[in-house]
């Protein structure tokens, strides 16, 4: 099983094992899509596959400043322009669908939108605005049942949106400390209902999400990102994480891949093993991976494809860099989210 080689995933034949990870870049002024993203994303077009930066569902979903959204005609005909660029030059794209819940502030969401969560708890942490740079994070409302049904709709909505945009696909952010995530967590959901208080109601409203939406454009074109013992965003460590993930991986199967987050944590191995074998598809490994590391990662049967996040940003032409071991060029991180062309789409392609 080499890095470089083909793979069939689903409808979609890969050229090579290598994935683009999803990265937040906050170039999309106003939550639009823009010709600067269209120029990123098809410098790119040689990786075997590319998922997005996270694209909110609704007004209710961006959170971060500058973040793209899949929810408006507007929306919809600029991403158009985008997956048809990497179609032209040969790629294939997915779009990631990222509902932010609890790490949202209210100077970065529309009129009108509201920071929503599976509880009323408020994250640890601040979020940078425009307006007023770093501010604490606003405090969540928790989902009513009509939320809960509000928000399921909005990801089927943003999935057919997304088809109609092009993409060749959806994955669900699952990961991170996001919205699906915080229904996974114990911390973040404190519910009494059928949503809150084991690990089958924890992962209730995230396999309802995972339902409608391949429901709506096909499992086959559906894959979800995972992050188990993940502590980012405010998620503290608990003991039933592998319990939790074996459990949802149970009604994944039939999706088109399952995306991990790689984890130190000890119990990381296990859990990753947990999920593969309940899960029973393709996997997508993620985790600071070099191509010697990917490459032992595919032989040991750990993964089916691997995804590369900060390696992608300084090297568009990554899969060529690493297809002849070149050095990689290095990244400038003040860059990485700001909202020029300056660390984005200015990193020079290999010559020849």
């Amino acid at each position: 099983m080499d890095l470089f080689s083909s793979y069939r995933l689903g409808p979609l034949a890969l050229p090579n094992r290598v994935v683009m990870a999803p990265m937040t870049r906050s170039r999309a002024i106003g939550g639009v899509p823009n010709d600067l993203m269209r120029a990123y994303y098809t410098q790119r077009a040689s990786a075997g596959l590319i998922l997005t930066e996270g694209i909110a569902p609704s007004p209710n979903g961006l959170g971060y400043a500058r973040i793209p959204g899949l929810f408006s005609e507007e929306q919809t005909r600029a991403w158009r322009s985008i997956t048809d660029s990497v179609h032209a030059a040969g790629g294939r794209i997915l779009a990631q669908l990222m509902h932010v819940g609890r790490i949202a502030h209210v100077n970065n969401l529309p009129a009108g939108a509201r920071v929503v969560a599976p509880s009323a708890v408020t994250a640890n942490s601040k979020m940078w605005t425009d307006q007023e740079g770093l501010q604490p994070m606003s405090a969540p409302e928790e989902m009513s049942a009509a939320d809960l049904d509000e928000a399921r709709e909005e990801f089927v909505r943003a999935s057919r949106n997304a088809i109609a945009a092009g993409f060749d696909g959806v994955e669900l952010h699952g990961a991170n400390g996001y919205l699906l995530e915080q229904f996974l967590h114990p911390h973040s959901n404190r519910r009494t209902d059928g949503y809150g208080g084991s690990v089958e109601k924890r992962a209730r409203f995230v396999l309802e999400v995972v339902k409608a939406t391949a429901d709506a454009i096909g499992p086959e074109r559906v894959g979800i990102r995972l992050s188990p013992h993940n502590t980012f965003n405010d998620l503290p460590l608990h003991d039933e994480v592998q319990a939790q993930y074996a459990t949802l991986a149970r009604g994944l199967r039939g999706l088109l891949y399952v995306h991990i987050v790689a984890n130190p944590h000890e119990g990381f191995a296990a859990t990753m093993q947990a999920v593969r074998a309940s899960f029973e598809g393709p996997i997508i490994l993620n985790g600071g991976f070099e191509r010697a590391r990917a490459q032992a990662a595919l032989e040991a049967g750990q993964a089916d494809l691997i995804s590369f996040g900060r390696p992608y940003i300084a090297n568009p032409d990554l899969v060529q860099r690493m297809q002849r071991d070149a050095p990689l060029a290095a990244a400038t991180p003040e860059k990485f989210y700001t909202p020029g062309p300056e660390g984005y789409v200015d990193y020079p392609a290999l010559a020849g």
